[in-house]
C-alpha cells in the first residue's frame, strides 16, 4: 500500500501548480475579504476532489489492468484510496484552520470560536463527500461517476429539504432556528458528533467500495 500511496502523491504533485493557485487564491480571499469561513472550505473540498481524481488517473489507457499485475491487491487499492482522501482532505482542512485562525485574529472579523465552530462543521461535510464520491467513481468511472454524484447530491438535498420543511409542517418545528439558537458549547458538541457519524458513513463507505472492486472487470 505504501507503494500506492507514493504513486497516488507523485500524482497530486503533477498538479501541484494548480494547488499552488488554489492555495494563493485562499489566502487572498481571507487578506482582501471578510468571509474567512469559505475559502476554509473551498480548500478543504478542492483537495479532497484532487484525490478522488487520482482513480480517473488510474483508468487511463488501461492502468488498472497493468497495476494490479503487481503484487497489489483490490483491497490495498481501496484502502489506500480512502487513506489518501483523508490524509490530504485533513491535511487541508487543518491548514486552512490555521490560516483562518491567523486571518480571524490579524483581523478581528470574526471570534475565534466561532471560526473553530465553522471548521468543525466543515469536516464532517468533507468526509461525507468523499464518502459518496469513491463508490461512484469506482462503480462508473469518471464520467458516469460525475453524473451519479451530482444526481445523489440532488436526492440528499431533497430529503433535507423534505425533513425541515415536514417538521415545520406536521410538528411546528424549525430546525433551523433551533441550530441557530443552540449555545456554542451545544453546537461544538453536535459538531464532533456529526464528525463520529461522518468517519462511520466512510467506513460504511469503504465496505461498499470493496465489494464494488471485488466485482469490477478490468
Amino acid at each position: 500500500m505504501k507503494g500506492l500511496f507514493i504513486k497516488d502523491f507523485k500524482l497530486l504533485m503533477l498538479q501541484r501548480n494548480f494547488l499552488l493557485l488554489i492555495l494563493a487564491i485562499v489566502i487572498g480571499m481571507m487578506v482582501f475579504t471578510d468571509d474567512v469561513v469559505f475559502p476554509l472550505g473551498f480548500l478543504s473540498f478542492v483537495v479532497s476532489l484532487f484525490t478522488v481524481s487520482t482513480i480517473s488517473y488510474d483508468d487511463l489507457d488501461n492502468g488498472n489492468a497493468f497495476l494490479f499485475t503487481l503484487p497489489v491487491t483490490r483491497n490495498d487499492y481501496v484502502v489506500e484510496k480512502y487513506f489518501l482522501g483523508l490524509f490530504f482532505g485533513g491535511m487541508a482542512w487543518i491548514l486552512a484552520t490555521v490560516l483562518g485562525v491567523l486571518a480571524t485574529v490579524l483581523k478581528g472579523t470574526l471570534p475565534v470560536t466561532e471560526l473553530m465552530l465553522a471548521s468543525l462543521i466543515i469536516l464532517p461535510i468533507m468526509i461525507i463527500i468523499q464518502a459518496i464520491m469513491f463508490p461512484f467513481q469506482l462503480k462508473f468511472g469518471s464520467d458516469k461517476g460525475r453524473i451519479a454524484m451530482i444526481g445523489a447530491f440532488g436526492v440528499l438535498a431533497v430529503i433535507a429539504l423534505v425533513i425541515v420543511n415536514g417538521a415545520k409542517a406536521v410538528f411546528n418545528v424549525d430546525l433551523v432556528n433551533i441550530l441557530d439558537t443552540l449555545p456554542t458549547v451545544s453546537m461544538g458538541t453536535l459538531a464532533a458528533i456529526a464528525v463520529i457519524i461522518a468517519l462511520l458513513l466512510f467506513l460504511i463507505s469503504m465496505n461498499i467500495s470493496l465489494s464494488v472492486m471485488e466485482k469490477k472487470e478490468f
